[in-house]
């Protein structure tokens, strides 16, 4: 039996400011007269959504800013009440949706500890247990005793985390509650979530825009568009489907003057970047596995000498994969000013389908400064057929598997789990 439905769902919103009590009463003496009212329009952030979620389930829901997510958390939390539709949810609730919000600045953190406890639905005597375990977690022991007040945002965040998510509850509710703190206490936050989720068997609700994330702790995604459910199911499509929607919308308004880190020196433009098919075609869709060519278009306005190109991919998100320079295979003693073209074919591309961006940049001088750099200047797509022996990541390897006997082996059976028990 499901333990979170959803049924047709609507959540409606009235747009524009209050009007003023003066405006108010005229409002209301022209309906009581019966004049007609100009109404203001009504936005649906959630429309007709329907889904279910079993025992268990980890289910990241994603989607653009305005699409509905957190609308949809606060329902689910009982925060907001839906304007139809209805939300069954049996068990126990622990909201982490905007922690921290529930703290008195005036109060040290060890009474802000009982009182947000006590919020979410613990007990004085399940506080009292959890006390310590809390204040570890959030590495506040030091300040414990000291007005929240003083406390940077940082560390309210850390304490409210640290307390949502003692309770023992059988359904979480998390919005983007994994960015807090420094990047070890993030580190914390996702073990913690790892736990609780692969180890204790929660029911996981977790909205993130960071969508790494939502494809390695969920085992189904929703994702939503304009309030309505546009896709439903293995993380990887869903995923797959949010980053092409988002080159879409990236694409539609990019330009080479538009690129993100653009440094330049002004002695050299980028007037043209693509990637060359076998026909000679310019495509922005790549075989995997396959040969292609890139090719760049620059302008010199002054000439240069020992001129080195690289270029290198990256994710929609930034995550860099690789890079290549030009330098151990191209010597560019001098480079007059003018335009050139140059090209780098990559053999058998080894990138896994899915959306990348490229980076270029061009270096001068024996001392190599920078003459022209810039990230996310060509969304492509990889796509094509991967082989049944790769599962996760960005790269195909080279790999193949054998048997050898403990005799062939350079390392035997027993020799390696005893290795791989030791410390």
């Amino acid at each position: 039996m499901a333990i979170i439905e959803v049924d047709h769902l609507t959540k409606e919103y009235r747009l524009g400011a209050l009007h003023s009590f003066k405006q108010t009463l005229l409002n209301a003496t022209a309906r009581f007269a019966g004049k007609p009212v100009a109404e203001r329009p009504r936005f649906k952030a959630l429309d007709d959504v329907s889904f279910q979620v079993e025992q268990g389930e980890v289910v990241g829901i994603i989607g653009h800013n305005g699409a509905g997510k957190s609308t949809l958390l606060k329902m689910l939390a009982g925060v907001t009440q839906p304007t139809s539709g209805s939300v069954r949810v049996d068990g126990r609730i622990a909201p982490l949706i905007e922690v921290g919000a529930g703290f008195v600045p005036d109060f040290t953190g060890r009474e802000n500890v009982y009182l947000n406890g006590s919020i979410l639905g613990l007990s004085k005597k399940e506080i009292d247990r959890k006390f310590d375990e809390i204040v570890d977690f959030a590495e506040m022991a030091q300040f414990i005793d000291t007005p929240v007040k003083r406390y940077s945002s940082g560390m309210q965040v850390k304490l409210a985390f640290a307390v949502a998510t003692s309770i023992d509850a059988e359904i979480l509710i998390v919005d983007e509650v994994l960015a807090v703190g420094d990047l070890a206490f993030q580190r914390k936050c996702f073990d913690r979530m790892e736990d609780l989720i692969k180890r204790r068997g929660k029911t996981v609700l977790l909205v993130s825009h960071n969508i790494r994330q939502i494809q390695r702790l969920c085992n189904r995604a929703i994702m939503l568009d304009k309030g309505r459910i546009y896709r439903d199911g293995n993380p990887e499509a869903v995923c797959t489907s949010f980053y092409a929607q988002s080159d879409e919308k990236i694409s539609s308004a990019m330009s080479l003057t538009q690129a993100r880190g653009l440094n330049t020196s002004g002695e050299l433009e980028l007037i043209g970047l693509r990637f060359i098919d076998r026909d000679g075609k310019p495509t922005d869709r790549i075989s995997y596995g396959r040969d292609c060519v890139i090719r760049f278009t620059v302008k010199v306005l002054t000439g240069l000498d020992e001129v080195t190109f690289g270029f290198g991919f990256h994710t929609t998100d930034f995550l860099y994969l690789t890079t290549h320079n030009s330098e151990e295979q191209l010597r560019i003693a001098h480079l007059p000013a003018g335009d050139h073209f140059i090209e780098c074919k990559i053999a058998n591309l080894p990138i896994l389908p899915g959306v990348y961006s490229l980076r270029f940049g061009v270096t001068a001088g024996t001392a190599a400064r920078t003459v022209f750099y810039g990230e996310n200047l060509l969304h492509f797509r990889i796509q094509g057929d991967i082989p049944i022996t790769v599962r996760d990541g960005f790269f195909a390897l080279d790999a193949h598997w054998a048997v050898a006997s403990a005799e062939e082996s350079p390392l035997s059976v027993v020799t390696m789990a005893q290795r791989l028990k030791s410390p």
